[in-house]
């Protein structure tokens, strides 16, 4: 008989445990939502204290076709995230906004299709990584949030840095998900408090790759005023990617397997609307795992009562989002409201 790896050993126990929170359609869809949320909440450490948000506007531009303003605020005593808001020149009244979030890369200036360090250039033309500068083409404010540990907010120009970061969390029973997802909560508060004149509030899409896309499905999970969520590139069992090979730490939450499959999380999305993108040829989350997940991702919102709110768009390619085929998907939908 031939030793397991510990590793090997791990997968074996992962494989062959049911979830503990599936919904198994005893209750009312509803009432698992709410215990589902809760659980969810614990794992990843929230909520935080809330502070005064200190919002503080940097400078406002005028661009070629927008507004750009540029702000910093305070999400946890202490903590400031800078965000850029872009308002297309056209617009005169609230209009929909994308909340844009960076995957794992230099910050958010990909997003902003601002080149900073060598290989950027590449990184926004080869992937479509300049979801603000698209946002506004769709016809939608753009709010590009920095993350943390990427960029202006603990990053390098070689990269992210999550790792210290992400293991200090887990000490203090945080999550570096659960500060993510909290920034873009707090973002949003001031997007209410202090631009609703130009963003309707009503109308907030979060979207991201990678990493960002990542965020962008937890943030979906817990935060009920973002309407479409489109994750790229993120989303898969946890069997075929995130355990299964080398990923950074700032994706592990502890015990979350224990309780939930990712697409069991997608429930607490529902009847809401959800755009998860992928590449066929996706190393790290892997097609047939995307497949998988989609399925049962299927099943909750018929549960729901909202079965065609959720979409599949598979790009040829890889790790990367896919703009052409996913923004037609989710105007659709964002069109029908």
């Amino acid at each position: 008989m031939s030793a397991k790896t510990p590793h090997e050993h791990n997968l074996s126990l992962l494989a062959n445990m049911m979830p503990l929170m599936r919904y198994d359609g005893k209750e009312p869809f509803a009432a698992w939502q709410a215990r589902a949320a809760q659980k969810l909440k614990e794992l990843l450490g929230l909520p935080f204290h809330r502070c005064d948000n200190c919002f503080t506007v940097e400078y406002t531009k005028k661009r070629d076709g927008f507004t750009e303003i540029r702000f910093r605020f305070q999400s946890e005593e202490g903590y400031f995230v800078p965000c850029h808001l872009w308002i297309p020149e056209w617009a005169n009244k609230p209009i929909p906004v994308v909340i844009c979030l960076q995957g794992h890369s230099k910050g958010m200036h990909i997003s902003l299709g601002r080149p900073k360090y060598p290989g950027d250039e590449e990184s926004i033309r080869g992937g479509d990584r300049d979801f603000a500068v698209r946002a506004i083409q769709e016809g939608y404010c753009a709010l590009a949030i920095e993350q943390r540990n990427f960029g202006e907010c603990g990053g390098t120009e070689e990269g992210p840095d999550c790792y210290n970061s992400s293991m200090t969390a887990l000490l203090i029973g945080r999550t570096t998900i659960g500060e993510r997802v909290w920034d873009v909560q707090r973002a949003i508060d001031v997007l209410e408090k202090y631009f609703s004149q130009v963003v309707d509030t009503n109308k907030i899409i979060c979207m991201g790759n990678s990493g960002g896309g990542t965020t962008s499905f937890y943030v979906g999970c817990l935060e009920p005023r973002v309407k479409y969520i489109m994750p790229s590139c993120a989303m898969c069992t946890f069997e075929d990617s995130i355990a299964a090979m080398h990923h950074c730490s700032c994706n592990y939450i502890p015990n979350i397997r224990k309780y939930f499959e990712m697409g069991d999380l997608a429930g607490l999305i529902a009847p809401r609307y959800l755009v998860i993108v992928c590449g066929k040829e996706d190393p790290i989350f892997p097609y047939k795992g995307v497949q998988k997940t989609f399925e049962l991702v299927k099943s909750l919102y018929k549960a729901a009562g909202a079965e065609d709110h959720c979409a599949l768009v598979v790009g040829e390619g890889g790790h990367r989002f896919y703009a052409d085929a996913a923004w037609p998907v989710m105007n659709a939908y964002i069109n029908q409201n």
